[in-house]
């Protein structure tokens, strides 16, 4: 998939919310997105009436959207087939499409992230040499992959002919299914060792899968040997993923670990007084204050009150004032505390994790795998979700409450007595909950 086309499919999530599937269906079952640039979304639409319509009326939500995605605002075009078929295609290229926010520029710098952000610096000035691997680690939403991003702008600035890849943990383990099942194994492993940065975000996610796991080695050994940078992200040190494989965890070691810790008091006034300027809006300090010692878990967090209070100020014409702040803090708590996973999207990330089809996973089927993943999907249901035992055995073919409990029981022991299987249980949950950031 395109960039363009994997932030459309988020926009559509996104915009499903507070739409209907019914009207979603009616209006962009075929509408697909042509490019992503800068500060411009296209979007095509195969009739210059659902063109038309489109524009008229969605265009806000889907600017909603994207400003949501990035913390930036973007302009969107709808065009027809046709009007797209006598376009000439833009020759800049679309080095990594949206992500132009994410630079060192705008990178806010405190006590921190002052290590993790020096270290990158240096990789971008210096690839290949000192700090390779570069190993970024700590807890969601506080500045690896802008990280991950602005090392890469840095050195598409320095040479805009180094092939630079930047790819998430789950996507390279997708690709890679999909190479061998088509047959592309030589076309995958000359995209990666063919690169002069390989820049993986979020590499938890390859724990405990072999096939992947073994072409991630044979790919960190081409790169290092060759002197290419790598820089890599996750939510906690190597030491601690203990379902990946100790030589990987040796390599992953050998350059430099850098954590990123949450934003302090100072870092966190000084990352809204940035976001709040670049955003149009002037934050007098007591409401600078009143965000900062209310809003603490992490930069996103941070970044979604800024979005919360412009669109108050831009769709209801508020004045930014107290009781404006004091609306989008309540509201970002809100949509926290009340965030509850449907049961369809738990079952589909345990598939995904276990290279499942939904409807196997559902079924009769006994494998050992398939009643492992099962039952984890029945755990999670149960733990993440207000449903009873009876309506999760509805989501497995109507399988009774008794089945259900013991399945939720295995697992619980298990999770107690087996490492291995407390780390799937956290990954999956990570994956479950990344759905909804």
């Amino acid at each position: 998939m395109n960039p363009a086309a994997e932030v459309w499919a988020r926009v559509l999530e996104l915009m499903g919310k507070e739409m209907t599937p019914t009207t979603l269906n009616t209006w962009f079952d075929d509408a697909s997105a042509v490019s992503m640039e800068a500060d411009r979304f296209v979007l095509c639409s195969p009739t210059s009436f659902k063109r038309d319509l489109i524009a008229a009326r969605y265009v806000p939500r889907i600017q909603n959207a994207l400003r949501e995605l990035f913390s930036s605002d973007f302009e969107v075009e709808v065009v027809t087939q046709e009007e797209l078929g006598d376009r000439k295609q833009p020759e800049k290229g679309d080095f990594l499409p949206g992500t132009e926010d994410y630079t060192f520029d705008r990178f806010v710098v405190g006590s921190s992230n002052k290590f993790a952000h020096a270290a990158a610096r240096a990789v971008a000035d210096n690839p290949g040499q000192s700090y390779n691997p570069l190993f970024i680690y700590g807890d969601s939403g506080l500045g690896k992959t802008h990280l991950l991003y602005a090392i890469a702008h840095a050195l598409h600035a320095s040479n805009p002919r180094l092939k630079i890849i930047y790819i998430k943990g789950d996507t390279f383990t997708n690709e890679l299914i999909a190479a061998i099942r088509e047959g592309r194994n030589t076309e995958f492993r000359e995209k990666y060792r063919g690169a002069d940065a390989f820049l993986m975000d979020d590499v938890q996610f390859i724990a405990g899968r072999e096939s992947s796991q073994e072409e991630m080695f044979h790919t960190f050994n081409t790169l290092y040997e060759l002197k290419k940078q790598i820089v890599f992200t996750s939510d906690r040190p190597p030491k601690e993923m203990l379902r990946l494989e100790d030589r990987l965890k040796t390599r992953f070691e050998w350059g430099l670990l850098a954590d990123i810790q949450p934003p302090d008091y100072e870092t966190r006034v000084a990352i809204i007084k940035n976001k709040s300027i670049r955003m149009g809006i002037e934050l007098p300090d007591f409401l600078l204050r009143l965000i900062a010692e209310n809003i603490t878990a992490n930069v996103r967090q941070i970044e979604g009150t800024i979005n919360k209070i412009t669109a108050y100020q831009d769709l209801m014409g508020d004045t930014v004032n107290k009781d404006t702040v004091v609306r989008a803090v309540k509201d970002i708590f809100k949509q926290q505390a009340d965030i509850v996973p449907t049961a369809e999207i738990i079952i589909e990330e345990v598939c995904k994790f276990y290279n499942l089809e939904p409807a196997v996973l559902r079924g009769q089927g006994r494998g050992k795998d398939l009643s492992t993943a099962r039952q984890i999907a029945m755990y999670q249901i149960r733990r993440m979700t207000n449903l009873s035992l009876k309506e999760v055995g509805k989501e497995f073919n109507g399988r009774d409450h008794s089945t259900v409990l013991h399945s939720i029981e295995r697992i619980e022991e298990l999770v107690k007595n087996d490492p291995e299987k407390a780390e799937i249980i956290k990954d999956i949950t990570a994956n479950i909950n990344s759905r909804y950031e």
